[in-house]
């Protein structure tokens, strides 16, 4: 049953259950602190193809057969998978899975959009329209820089507020399930392993609004998404009655090194202290020293590589059990921005929780 909770967020009291998940990165971030935590890392940035962009939609194909397979599932018994990237008609997303023939939902929400298809697909699972639902978004550096700011043969020197796109794909399975049992009779779901279906629920989604903080610069997507940020977690927080301390972590989703100082000063002005329980997934797939990668990491892939790597395994061994997963994105168009328009930045919120059946 789906509940409202004051202004913007719904309460999943089912828990529809996380039954698999997996992640594929890039070379660069197959050299960061969270190299062993990843399923799949690729050394060659067209993973055997002949572009990439041939080669993210290859990136994404991966995650969700990676998924499958840690559900023991065949993609035959996915319902519906919500999918999107930050290209152009999300081609990643429609080019890289249409070989799996499940029913495709595509989704646009910029960086946040690891939030936004998890939220939907367990919105779907929790209602009865779907048995398992998949959510899957990608991104790659090189096909992001051709796309939004530069051709990488420019050699254009980077600002110091400047984040690095993650070459990365994950993907979650979620399927519905109340009071012990699966909703659905699905002879894929009796594959699942009761401990593992069990394990993982979520709990609550809130969906963000659009924030525009005045940035005009593409090459500041931290400042950009930070007001976002800072809205959703405010409300998400009045709506269901919590403080930061009640949670083990509040990962967001890339404001990197700049737009994390900016979300705790927007946040500090409502009486809201998150620096004892936040960090941002842009800080964490890269060393920011030894990388170089300026302030940070970013786009579709950033969070949903860490989401699908160290957040849900941490919690499949118990070594978190209550999480804010708050991905950001910036809903940005080259077209527009070069006409000198502002970029607005939205978030997204899904609370994942370890359940004690």
């Amino acid at each position: 049953m789906i509940k409202r909770m004051g202004e913007r967020t719904l309460e999943l009291t089912g828990m529809p259950r996380v039954v698999g998940f997996g992640s594929a990165v890039g070379k660069k971030e197959g050299e960061g602190p969270l190299a062993s935590w990843f399923d799949k890392i690729f050394t060659d940035t067209t993973m055997g193809g002949e572009t990439w962009e041939k080669a993210e939609a290859a990136l994404q194909r991966k995650a969700v057969g990676l998924a499958l397979e840690s559900a023991h599932i065949e993609s035959s018994a996915v319902n519906c998978v919500f999918a999107g990237d930050l290209l152009n008609q999300c081609i990643s997303s429609s080019y890289g899975l249409r070989e799996l023939g499940i029913p495709f939902i595509g989704q646009y929400g910029a960086c946040s959009t690891m939030a936004q298809t998890l939220a939907l697909a367990s919105v779907v699972t929790e209602s009865g329209a779907a048995d398992i639902a998949a959510a899957v978004t990608s991104s790659h550096f090189c096909s992001a820089e051709r796309q939004f700011r530069y051709p990488l043969q420019y050699g254009g020197q980077r600002t110091p507020t400047a984040q690095w796109t993650v070459t990365g794909s994950g993907c979650v399975l979620v399927a519905a399930y109340e009071n012990g049992a699966f909703l659905a009779e699905n002879e894929s779901l009796s594959k699942i392993g009761a401990h593992i279906a069990r394990q993982i629920g979520v709990a609550h989604v809130c969906c963000g609004r659009i924030v525009d903080m005045g940035v005009t610069d593409a090459n500041n997507m931290g400042a950009a998404m930070a007001g976002a940020a800072a809205d959703t977690i405010y409300r998400y927080l009045e709506d269901t009655g919590t403080k930061p301390e009640d949670y083990d972590l509040i990962v967001t989703g890339d404001l990197g090194k700049v737009g994390s100082q900016l979300l705790y000063e927007l946040t500090e002005k409502e009486g809201v202290d998150l620096r004892p329980r936040h960090n941002d997934c842009g800080l964490m797939i890269f060393d920011l020293e030894a990388q170089d990668v300026h302030a940070g990491g970013s786009g579709c892939g950033c969070s949903a590589s860490v989401l699908c790597s160290y957040i849900l395994k941490k919690m499949r061994k118990r070594e978190l059990s209550n999480v804010l997963f708050a991905a950001t994105g910036a809903l940005m168009s080259p077209t527009i921005v070069q006409q000198g328009e502002s970029i607005p930045g939205i978030s997204h919120i899904v609370h994942l929780v370890n359940c004690a059946d």
